[in-house]
Protein backbone atom coordinates (compact mmCIF):
# COMPACT_ATOMS: atom_id res chain seq x y z
CA UNK A 1 0.00 0.00 0.00
CA UNK A 2 1.47 3.19 -1.21
CA UNK A 3 1.10 6.52 0.95
CA UNK A 4 0.05 10.38 -0.83
CA UNK A 5 1.70 13.15 0.43
CA UNK A 6 -1.02 15.89 1.04
CA UNK A 7 -0.68 19.37 0.81
CA UNK A 8 -2.77 22.48 0.41
CA UNK A 9 -2.52 26.26 -0.16
CA UNK A 10 -5.73 26.45 1.79
CA UNK A 11 -3.72 25.74 5.38
CA UNK A 12 -0.64 27.22 6.61
CA UNK A 13 3.35 25.54 5.04
CA UNK A 14 4.92 23.38 7.19
CA UNK A 15 7.23 24.83 9.95
CA UNK A 16 9.48 21.53 9.73
CA UNK A 17 10.28 18.64 7.67
CA UNK A 18 6.80 17.01 8.10
CA UNK A 19 3.85 17.07 5.71
CA UNK A 20 0.15 18.56 6.04
CA UNK A 21 -1.01 15.42 5.83
CA UNK A 22 -0.42 11.92 4.47
CA UNK A 23 -3.14 9.38 2.92
CA UNK A 24 -2.15 5.53 3.33
CA UNK A 25 -5.45 3.41 1.66
CA UNK A 26 -8.66 4.68 3.42
CA UNK A 27 -6.91 6.36 6.15
CA UNK A 28 -5.62 10.69 6.47
CA UNK A 29 -3.68 10.79 9.28
CA UNK A 30 -3.26 14.86 9.73
CA UNK A 31 -0.52 16.97 11.09
CA UNK A 32 -1.56 18.90 13.95
CA UNK A 33 -3.08 21.98 12.94
CA UNK A 34 -2.34 25.36 14.89
CA UNK A 35 -4.16 28.84 14.66
CA UNK A 36 -1.79 30.45 12.14
CA UNK A 37 -3.29 32.33 9.22
CA UNK A 38 -2.46 30.63 5.88
CA UNK A 39 -2.45 34.30 4.16
CA UNK A 40 -0.34 36.36 6.53
CA UNK A 41 1.86 33.22 8.32
CA UNK A 42 0.67 34.78 11.86
CA UNK A 43 -1.00 33.28 14.54
CA UNK A 44 -4.62 34.81 14.59
CA UNK A 45 -5.17 36.98 17.63
CA UNK A 46 -8.39 36.50 20.22
CA UNK A 47 -7.35 33.69 22.19
CA UNK A 48 -8.21 30.46 22.46
CA UNK A 49 -11.50 30.63 20.84
CA UNK A 50 -10.08 32.24 17.80
CA UNK A 51 -7.04 29.87 17.88
CA UNK A 52 -9.63 26.59 17.78
CA UNK A 53 -11.35 28.23 15.29
CA UNK A 54 -7.99 28.60 12.80
CA UNK A 55 -6.60 25.09 13.64
CA UNK A 56 -9.97 23.49 13.18
CA UNK A 57 -10.41 25.57 9.92
CA UNK A 58 -7.25 24.72 8.74
CA UNK A 59 -7.99 21.34 9.61
CA UNK A 60 -11.08 21.08 7.40
CA UNK A 61 -8.76 22.63 4.67
CA UNK A 62 -5.86 20.22 4.43
CA UNK A 63 -9.00 17.04 4.89
CA UNK A 64 -10.15 18.11 2.18
CA UNK A 65 -7.03 18.18 -0.03
CA UNK A 66 -7.20 14.63 0.69
CA UNK A 67 -10.68 13.97 -0.24
CA UNK A 68 -12.26 13.83 3.33
CA UNK A 69 -13.99 15.93 5.29
CA UNK A 70 -14.32 16.99 9.46
CA UNK A 71 -17.48 14.17 9.27
CA UNK A 72 -14.77 11.76 7.99
CA UNK A 73 -12.71 12.03 11.02
CA UNK A 74 -12.87 9.27 13.79
CA UNK A 75 -10.11 10.70 15.64
CA UNK A 76 -8.46 14.01 17.10
CA UNK A 77 -5.50 14.94 19.36
CA UNK A 78 -6.03 18.10 21.15
CA UNK A 79 -2.99 19.77 23.06
CA UNK A 80 -3.79 22.54 25.07
CA UNK A 81 -1.10 25.06 26.61
CA UNK A 82 -3.05 25.09 29.52
CA UNK A 83 -5.79 22.84 30.70
CA UNK A 84 -7.36 25.65 32.15
CA UNK A 85 -8.76 26.46 28.73
CA UNK A 86 -10.48 22.97 27.93
CA UNK A 87 -13.91 24.33 28.20
CA UNK A 88 -13.60 27.93 25.78
CA UNK A 89 -11.92 25.30 23.57
CA UNK A 90 -14.67 22.75 23.66
CA UNK A 91 -16.95 25.33 22.64
CA UNK A 92 -15.52 26.00 19.38
CA UNK A 93 -14.75 22.43 18.79
CA UNK A 94 -18.58 21.58 19.25
CA UNK A 95 -19.35 24.04 16.29
CA UNK A 96 -17.13 21.75 14.28
CA UNK A 97 -18.48 18.20 15.09
CA UNK A 98 -21.88 19.00 15.42
CA UNK A 99 -23.29 15.45 15.36
CA UNK A 100 -21.58 12.24 15.91
CA UNK A 101 -18.53 14.00 17.06
CA UNK A 102 -15.19 11.52 16.70
CA UNK A 103 -13.36 9.71 19.73
CA UNK A 104 -10.42 12.54 21.36
CA UNK A 105 -8.50 12.86 23.60
CA UNK A 106 -7.03 16.44 25.05
CA UNK A 107 -3.66 16.89 26.96
CA UNK A 108 -2.09 19.60 28.13
CA UNK A 109 1.58 20.29 26.68
CA UNK A 110 4.24 21.98 28.38
CA UNK A 111 4.76 23.73 25.13
CA UNK A 112 3.38 24.47 21.60
CA UNK A 113 4.83 25.49 18.24
CA UNK A 114 5.16 29.29 17.64
CA UNK A 115 3.51 29.41 21.80
CA UNK A 116 0.59 28.78 20.42
CA UNK A 117 -2.28 27.74 22.61
CA UNK A 118 -4.33 24.72 21.16
CA UNK A 119 -2.66 22.30 18.55
CA UNK A 120 -5.66 19.61 17.17
CA UNK A 121 -4.66 16.43 15.09
CA UNK A 122 -7.02 14.22 13.15
CA UNK A 123 -7.22 10.69 11.76
CA UNK A 124 -9.96 10.36 9.13
CA UNK A 125 -11.17 7.59 6.90
CA UNK A 126 -12.72 7.61 3.69
CA UNK A 127 -15.57 5.51 2.26
CA UNK A 128 -14.12 2.55 0.14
Amino acid sequence: MSKQIISTDKAPKAIGPYSAAVKVGAFVYTAGQIGIDPATGEVVSGGIEAETRQALTNLKHVLEAAGASLNDVVKTTVFLRDINDFARMNAVYAEFFTEQPPARSAIQAAALPKGVAVEIEAVAILEE
